[in-house]
């Protein structure tokens, strides 16, 4: 049944519509109401008194912030003949017409309250005193009075942005200094700010509050001039996550559903695909779509067999896919509800919930104390297993036939641990549920044909998938297709529609974009090291993932299962010990077919030429953090693979050498040299530390927060999805196809970028104080490893 005037399209044969009342029914009763989630979308910049405080006006008292007592109080001490209970009425009047100002106060009885420590009683002062007096100044607890932000943000943007980019970095011309009122004397004194970041901040700071609609303010020049790494941890910890944060209720679907990816007449509209077995979610979504009719939302039932034949007959109607929400009953109602499990995106264009990114990111959020979010996406990926049969690339309808990098085991015991781990019940029952879902994984897609090959018996990114994938930009297959379109005498857009619909015939095409696809799917898009051949690929990256599901598979069984595992899905019983041989097994085959002693590296093996291959990847390090490399090649790995991939800023994606020379016919690629990705410095930090080179973690820390932290002072608090490591003055650049997500700061960053966002947190906890402070002055990494004294240096690896 159709109905067209909310282009909503219902296919379910369980649901009819009483004409009369026009309630959605199941059989001959009426579905319960739907009611919304508990808490709308979040957004960490709604409220402006946790972050500048009450509302403050030097014109007009705020009389609500009084006591009748208090008022009393003090207009006795004024006047004798006011009583509390004949006058107060009268005082609030008094007090309502009276202009005030916040006067200086004296530096001796009537000193403001925090200058009444023990610091000032042991230097008694015999003058009167302004609160803006130098020894607090020098202190950072100067307050400013901006009295018209509207006003004041223009002068800052018009003297000091000089390149109109609504930021201010130092690639500006401007004066670098800005006047500034005091607080204390309500204006009347200035001070001046001075230098980019002071600028900057002082920038963000007046963006937020014009966001907030605020004409005046008082502000805090600590705000503006605090330690980079306070600042940034700070964000990220209180701002970035929630803004990266999503929910999904009945108000803000569409907001969800709608994709910036596909410029598409069929994607015009926001639309919600729902797997067939899940009739209570398909029912909260179509009255998502009854409430707000402008929306246009468009609800649809996804067929109980996804075929890649479905997947592209639906790229022109691309559409948002349901994931895990939680029934509750309403205690004034007693009705059932629906509500939406919270997740965490990557951020920039990538507004959905995706697969190795996530996590990344809950290694961030747990450290953070965002363990809801992080328990949500762990139950959104036991969610997307049952109904869409593996962790999804992300959850949009034209990824359901691909997935990403499996991490589902690690992630799912970090958040065990995190909740109560053995003493908590309902968290042993979360990991049942996680590792059962990871069981079905493993079986069903990695350890299955086209992913499986079975002669190695190793696993490759080799997704289902037909036609050109749609998530693309219009022209980023053009040079690929321009030879077809001349062979065929078309246009480009004709050809594709000839491809698509299968009526041209090009097994070159079909292999070029088969390996697209695998590329898609390994997360590593795009490389040298996979054009072309990424499907025939066992890589080192993948079967390391997999040694790791299967120790945990192991471990998990012997621990919580009594040693006896029941598989349901496939009527199978297995021990501990039966999946301990698989990782020695699998670990045997990656030492024979990827393990390069001379070079070393753990190179990548082609399965359909058998041979292995020679490309210096940063994924080399993944096996020390699944625990599967020995000490011996860990040792070998430090000694001959890491000066190759070391830079300025750390671990670079793969060496110079391998990715070849650059041209204009063979341009540069993101997971290349000389860019470096937050998931490999996290996985190798990690695995140094596994093996005992934590002193090497060490250095390799300094170095990636060092990167980080440039670009967030130098560059208006940014923080990107990656950078090229051996940029000292602009890493934030990338020249590489996509560009760099994050970078397109108007005034503020809201967001940073999820998985960079979790490697700075993960990061300070391998720092000393000394490293922190050094990271704080902003001091390159080889200033400060050659400032060590001797015995610090080996804390560095030096």
């Amino acid at each position: 049944m159709t109905k067209s005037e909310n282009k909503i399209t219902i296919i379910s044969p369980l649901e009819t519509v009483d004409n009369n009342t026009n309630k959605y029914m199941i059989g001959n009763r009426p579905k319960p109401r739907r009611l919304s989630s508990l808490k709308d979308f979040k957004d960490p910049f709604m409220n402006p008194d946790k972050y500048y405080g009450p509302k403050t006006n030097p014109e007009d008292d705020d009389l609500e912030l009084h006591s009748d007592d208090e008022l009393a109080r003090q207009s006795t001490i004024k006047s004798k003949k006011y009583t509390k209970l004949d006058h107060i009425d009268d005082i609030k009047k008094s007090l309502k017409n009276k202009k005030t100002r916040t006067r200086t106060m004296s530096a001796i009885g009537g000193i403001s309250f925090y200058k009444k420590n023990e610091e000032f009683n042991q230097h008694p002062i015999r003058r009167r005193g302004s609160e803006d007096d130098v020894l607090l100044s020098g202190k950072g607890n100067r307050r400013f009075f901006i009295e018209d932000v509207n006003s004041t943000l223009k002068e800052l943007l018009l003297t000091e942005d000089t390149d109109s980019n609504y930021q201010i970095t130092i690639e500006d011309k401007g004066p670098k200094v800005l006047r500034i009122g005091t607080a204390n004397s309500d204006g009347y004194k200035y001070i001046n700010v001075r230098g980019t970041y002071m600028l900057s901040n002082l920038l963000q700071e007046l963006t937020i509050a014009k966001s907030f609609g605020r004409h005046q303010i008082f502000l805090d020049e600590a705000r503006i001039n605090e330690n980079p790494v306070s600042r940034l941890t700070r964000l990220i910890s209180t701002q970035f996550w929630d803004s990266l944060t999503r929910k999904v209720d009945l108000n803000n679907i569409a907001t969800l559903a709608k994709d910036t990816k596909i410029d598409a007449p069929g994607a015009k509209n926001p639309r919600i695909y729902v797997p067939y077995n899940c009739p209570e979610q398909f029912e909260f979504y179509v009255q998502a779509s009854q409430m707000n009719p402008s929306w246009k939302l468009e609800v649809e039932y996804l067929p109980k067999d996804i075929t890649p034949e479905y997947v592209q007959s639906i790229n022109g109607t691309p559409g948002l896919l349901a994931l895990a929400m939680e029934e509750h009953i309403d205690p004034s109602t007693g009705e059932k509800a629906l509500i939406g499990i919270p997740y965490a995106v990557p951020g920039g264009r990538f507004n959905e919930l995706y697969g190795w990114d996530s996590y990344m990111m809950t290694l961030g959020l747990l450290e953070s104390g965002k363990v809801d979010v992080a328990k949500g996406m762990v139950e959104h990926f036991i969610f997307e297993i049952e109904h869409y049969g593996k962790i999804l690339n992300a959850n949009r309808s034209y990824y359901l036939c691909r997935s990403q990098p499996p991490f589902l085991t690690d992630m799912a015991l970090v958040v065990f641990n995190k909740i109560g781990g053995d003493q908590n019940p309902d968290a042993i029952d979360f990991l049942r549920r996680a590792m059962k879902a990871a069981i079905k994984e493993y079986k069903t897609v990695w350890m299955a044909e086209p992913r499986l090959d079975p002669e190695t018996g190793l696993s490759c990114y080799h997704p289902d998938g037909k036609g050109i994938p749609p998530e693309t930009e219009s022209e980023h297959f053009d040079t690929i297709l321009a030879p077809y379109a001349m062979k065929y005498k078309v246009s480009i857009e004709e050809l594709k529609t000839l491809y698509n619909e299968e009526k041209v015939n090009e097994p070159a095409l079909d292999d070029f974009f088969l390996h697209d696809r695998a590329v898609r799917e390994s997360g590593h898009d795009t490389t040298y090291r996979f054009e072309g051949v990424c499907a025939y690929l066992a890589t080192a990256d993948l079967n390391s993932l997999l040694y790791k599901y299967e120790n945990d598979i192991a471990d998990f069984i012997s621990t919580y299962c009594d040693d006896k595992f029941y598989d349901d899905r496939d009527d199978t019983i297995t021990d501990s010990k039966h999946w301990r041989n698989l990782a020695e097994l699998r670990k045997s085959r990656i030492t024979k077919y990827m393990w390069d002693e001379e070079k070393g590296f753990f190179f990548d093996y082609n399965v359909k030429f058998k041979e292995r291959t020679s490309y210096e990847s940063a994924t080399s390090f993944w096996t020390l953090w699944a625990g599967l490399a020995t000490q011996e090649q860990a040792q070998i790995l430090v000694k001959k693979a890491l000066p190759k991939l070391e830079v300025l800023g750390g671990l670079v994606a793969c060496s110079e050498e391998s990715r070849g020379p650059i041209s204009v016919n063979r341009p540069p690629r993101q997971w290349d040299y000389p860019f470096g990705w937050a998931p490999h410095q996290i996985l190798a930090w990690k695995g140094l530390e596994n093996y005992g080179f934590t002193c090497i973690a060490n250095r390799l820390v300094y170095r990636w927060c060092y990167i980080m932290t440039k670009a967030f002072v130098d560059f208006n608090g940014i923080v990107v999805e990656k950078y090229d490591l051996t940029r000292a003055t602009d890493p934030h650049k990338v020249d590489a196809e996509y560009g760099n997500q994050g970078a397109d700061v108007k005034g503020v960053a809201r967001e940073g970028f999820g998985w960079v966002n979790a490697s700075y947190i993960l990061g300070l906890k391998y720092m000393n104080n000394h490293a922190r402070r050094a990271l704080g002055s902003c001091i390159p990494p080889i200033p400060f490893l050659n400032s060590l004294r001797t015995e610090e240096k080996s804390l560095y690896g030096l």
